[in-house]
């Protein structure tokens, strides 16, 4: 029940005032936060400047051990990690320790990507040499959302100090112990105080605090697409580059000839993965009408059979975030007005779970396309449905929202999945499987409002870095 402060310089820092960490499971208090505001994004801002200079310089090989060090330490804490996340987040403890499994895999790889991550000899004429050099930014700065605490952090951290950069983390609101523990473990695995700074607090204090921060050198910001537009404005008037990592409606889209058992799993999977608050979930379903009733009624069938209750007991279904997030869903499922929920559609009748932010899952069949609920994003385990009748009508469903970050392609037709992958508009499209962001080595980000810029992968490197062309006489 401590209180959660900044871990800024390599040290705790205490604020004036603090809120409520509230387990969304139960509607109790999991202790305090410090509500960080404008002075602590400052004293962080200023500790990652006075480190970066040290920091850039040291040799790739010390970064990449040091990354490594790291890797051992959350992976020597990855439980207690994992229950920090499941009662911050609700979701069930075995998805919280695949995300802790994550998060050491993102220091590992930048550890050893950063090995490798050359500039290039330009050839001129034999009496100049030309090259490039890949340079830090400076000071990065990352706002993430609550979602998946671990692996938004780590995704953003690893592969910025793998570069050469320092940061600042504004943790989200609910969710904030995580990337405090991950600074902390960093400094005592040898990453020098002041190169992974943390400050926590309300996102409209401290988030903004540090998007309009002039000391940092770039933004990366995770979360919905309203407050992206408001962190590319601020990047924008600063002239620092954003990457942004927004909202999605990803599409699944089944044909005849699909294995139709291994898309069940996978269709139910993707919406219910974190009580389907994330943001590349499976949250619409585009079926052939031949095979629509079989399908359908398999994954109403696998729905019912979903159990609900905290995340540290390890049901399939945790709460959603908070009851705030409860009320959001829930008034996005009864405003519908055209479609026939199949399943769910409401909260969990069982005074088990009454303190709890809860949600069963729901399958809505034969929505409006047009409708709110299928084309923004209800972060809660809602599935929509529609039918088409061939590959026009398909693809045009797919990119018929303002999203594109993923989808999916289920059909035994390698010619049509490459048609479909090259007409679909995604950031990732896979075939024959989903995986909800894929593994770190894969590229990930949007296009649309799903926001612009890669994470993951050594596309993530090219974020953090600049390129620097360097000409001699010779």
């Amino acid at each position: 029940m401590a209180t959660t402060q900044s871990y800024v310089g390599g040290r705790s820092i205490a604020s004036a005032e603090s809120y409520p960490n509230i387990d969304p499971a139960t509607g109790r208090s999991l202790g305090d936060v410090a509500r960080a505001g404008h002075d602590e994004i400052d004293q962080a801002v200023r500790a990652a400047r006075a480190a970066l200079r040290d920091w850039r310089r040291t040799a790739p090989a010390q970064r990449s051990a040091i990354l490594s060090s790291i890797a051992d330490a959350l992976d020597a804490n990855r439980e207690h990690l994992a229950l920090l996340e499941c009662q911050d987040t609700g979701k069930p403890l075995s998805q919280a320790r695949i995300d802790a499994e994550v998060s050491v895999r993102y220091f590992r790889f930048y550890a050893h990507a950063i090995d490798s991550y050359y500039g290039h000899t330009i050839p001129l004429t034999d009496d100049l040499h030309a090259y490039t050099r890949r340079e830090p930014l400076g000071v990065t700065g990352h706002i993430v959302a609550w979602n998946y605490p671990m692996q938004l952090a780590s995704r953003a951290v690893a592969p910025a100090i793998a570069a050469g950069n320092t940061v600042v983390v504004k943790p989200a609101d609910e969710t904030p112990r995580t990337a405090v523990e991950f600074a902390r473990l960093a400094v005592e695995a040898g990453l020098p105080p002041g190169v992974f700074n943390v400050v926590p607090g309300i996102g409209v204090e401290a988030g903004a605090a540090l998007a309009a921060h002039p000391g940092i050198d770039s933004i990366g910001f995770v979360g919905s697409t309203r407050i992206g537009s408001l962190i590319a404005h601020a990047a924008a008037d600063r002239v620092i580059p954003a990457v942004l990592e927004l909202g999605g409606k990803s599409p699944q889209i089944v044909f005849p000839d699909a294995d139709l058992a291994k898309a069940t799993t996978f269709v139910v999977k993707a919406i219910l993965q974190n009580a389907g608050q994330t943001c590349s979930a499976g949250s619409r379903l585009l079926v052939h009408e031949s095979v629509h009733d079989e399908l359908v009624s398999a994954i109403v069938e696998r729905f019912g059979q979903v159990g609900i209750g905290p995340g540290v007991q390890d049901h399939d279904l945790g709460p959603l975030v908070s009851v705030k997030q409860q009320d959001r869903v829930r008034a996005l499922v009864q405003g519908i007005e055209r479609g026939e929920i199949l399943c769910g559609g409401g909260i969990p009748d069982d005074e088990r779970l009454s303190g709890g932010a809860y949600f069963t899952p729901t399958v809505i069949d034969g929505v409006d396309p047009a409708a709110t609920i299928a084309q923004e994003e209800i972060f809660g385990p809602v599935l929509t449905v529609n039918t088409f009748t061939d590959e026009d009508e398909a693809v045009a469903l797919a990119n018929g929202t303002d999203y594109g970050l993923l989808a999916a392609v289920w059909t035994r037709d390698l010619s049509r999945a490459h048609r479909l992958a090259a007409d679909i508009v995604a950031g990732q499209v896979y075939v024959n499987t989903y995986g909800a962001g894929g593994g770190v080595e894969l590229p990930f980000g949007g296009f649309g409002k799903s926001g612009y810029g890669r994470e993951k992968g050594y596309e993530a490197l090219d974020a953090v870095t600049a390129t620097k062309t360097v000409v001699v006489a010779l």
